[in-house]
């Protein structure tokens, strides 16, 4: 049975107890009809967003990139332009069917709706594999504050058929299709990108250090009652080699222009997706290409979703600069790093910012 309003009031470990290991989630605790927001979620006041910063005549914007000639020199210089000033971009015809796209948002919703114990079947604690992982906030265990979000994590390494067999029935097909129906797309950004480092050929084992795993993510941002108070997502750059990010139409992801230092807006664009650079690019290309602070607020009015891949090396991998940025003379500002000890290092500790990225500095 479910805690009442008091009872959610009156003790910490309710809280924990009820969204953690009961597996109701940020979403259960919404559904309860909070008037308030729960303490564990109150951010300390320099992580919250101030809704002013964003209202004072701010009017920079990631570009918006028109992919309807993948050969036109142009597109190639403002996709290595983007990823080196904003380490963001939303690309429009990209080639990955609105169907496709809209399936998997529906797909979304219908997985949060399933009920409390269905979804807890696939937490940490209780998922029959580390393929599939249903959780809440970040890393609740590690963070000084709770994120008022949801996800669904599925992971795979290279063959993604084996890993989707083991994918909640719901939303496998529609997430196995935009995986899938995205590839394409990341193979072409990526070897542009690459040529932007005078890397002219992604033979295998830099096909398996670029996108050697991949991990989607189904993200659900309940309606808040005290959306000033918290965050969806902290501040954090991705620990991936890119991010394909598909927003729905409620908006909320924020982005750092690092010359300003304020935060901009990544408006939803009717059938783009959004593409930002993670920590594993900016390493490999030993700075050239950057990852970017981002976050996400919390929404007063609607619940939000949206669906990220992350394209990542495999865990085994090295990664470091590559040779080829390395061979014009440039001074190495990173280390070899094993991926995967990369990726502990993220998830021990809150979101901080763009901190994890000093784990490989040389």
């Amino acid at each position: 049975m479910a805690p009442s309003i008091s009872m959610i009031h009156s003790s910490p470990l309710n809280i924990l107890d009820f969204v953690v290991n009961k597996g109701h989630g940020v979403k259960g605790l919404a559904e309860l009809g909070l008037k308030t927001l729960p303490q564990q979620y109150i951010q300390p006041p320099q992580e919250r967003f101030d809704m002013s910063d964003d209202e004072e005549g701010n009017k920079d914007t990631i570009p918006v990139i028109d992919m309807s000639n993948w050969d036109d020199p142009k597109i190639a210089d403002a996709i290595c332009d983007a990823a080196r000033k904003w380490g963001f971009f939303q690309i429009v015809n990209h080639g990955v069917p609105v169907h496709v796209l809209e399936d998997v948002k529906n797909a979304t919703h219908q997985f949060y709706e399933l009920p409390a114990e269905e979804k807890h079947k696939y937490s940490k604690e209780r998922s029959v594999t580390n393929s599939v992982r249903f959780g809440t906030s970040f890393s609740p265990e590690a963070e000084n504050a709770l994120e008022w979000k949801d996800y669904l994590s599925l992971f795979f390494v290279e063959n993604v058929d084996e890993a989707a067999s083991l994918w909640p029935l719901v939303c496998r097909n529609q997430a196995l299709a935009y995986v899938k129906s995205s590839e394409p797309v990341v193979k072409k950004l990526l070897a542009i990108l690459m040529k932007g480092l005078n890397v002219n050929e992604i033979d295998e084992s830099k096909e398996s250090m670029l996108m050697g795993s991949k991990r989607i993510n189904l993200n659900y941002y309940p309606k808040c009652p005290n959306p000033e108070l918290t965050v969806g997502v902290g501040r954090h750059s991705d620990v991936s080699t890119l991010t394909i990010l598909l927003q729905d139409d409620i908006g909320g992801l924020y982005v750092r222009n690092t010359e300003t230092m304020k935060w901009v807006h990544v408006p939803p664009v009717n059938g783009s997706l959004v593409i930002n650079v993670g920590d594993a690019l900016q390493i490999m290309s030993n700075g050239n290409y950057k990852s970017v602070e981002h976050r996400v607020i919390a929404n007063g009015s609607s619940n939000r979703i949206s669906v990220p891949i992350f394209v990542n090396p495999r865990p085994t991998d090295v990664i470091g600069p590559l040779l080829e940025v390395l061979e014009s003379g440039e001074k190495q500002l990173y280390k070899n790093v094993i991926y995967k000890d990369y990726v502990m290092h993220f998830f021990s500790k809150g979101h901080d910012g763009k901190a994890t990225v000093e784990f490989a500095k040389a």
